[in-house]
């Protein structure tokens, strides 16, 4: 089973640690790449070693988590095998995979609740890419 990688700024570390929590008492595996502290930290320096495993496969997932999900979601957008999308609702969550192909779930931890944290992560990793006519556009994304 492949693990899926974790990691947030300071402003998402207590709902990091929550969610990291909460996955691994559901038997899922987490890899957590920081911050290790509600100090301050530079988001950039979780986002991209991040983005970089998950681009390479070597998880499954990934999930960013910063005060607003801006900052982390433009970083791990930089890389080109990365789709990164911000959501704040189950919904948002289940499109994000079905017609995005996204694998980098980026979370807004000063708008959302941890309950629709746990459950946007749970519609995340359950849900599959559609491909069909949405193959085609996630094909036009890499530049």
């Amino acid at each position: 089973m492949k693990t899926i990688a974790i990691g947030s700024d300071h402003a998402g570390y207590e709902l990091k640690k929550r969610l990291i929590n909460y996955l691994e008492s559901n038997n899922s595996s987490v890899k957590d790449f920081g911050a290790h502290s509600s100090d301050s930290v530079d988001y950039p320096d979780v986002a991209h070693p991040l983005a970089i495993a998950v681009e390479k496969g070597e998880h499954a997932f990934g999930i960013l988590i910063c005060g607003s999900a801006n900052g982390v979601a433009i970083t791990a957008n930089k890389h080109q095998g990365v789709r990164a999308a911000i959501c704040w609702s189950q919904e948002l969550a289940a499109l994000a995979r079905q017609h995005n192909d996204a694998n980098i779930l980026c979370i807004p931890a000063r708008f959302i609740s941890e309950d629709t944290a746990i459950k946007m992560a749970e519609v995340f990793m359950n849900t599959a890419f559609e491909g069909g006519r949405h193959a085609a556009r996630v094909g036009k994304i890499a530049c």
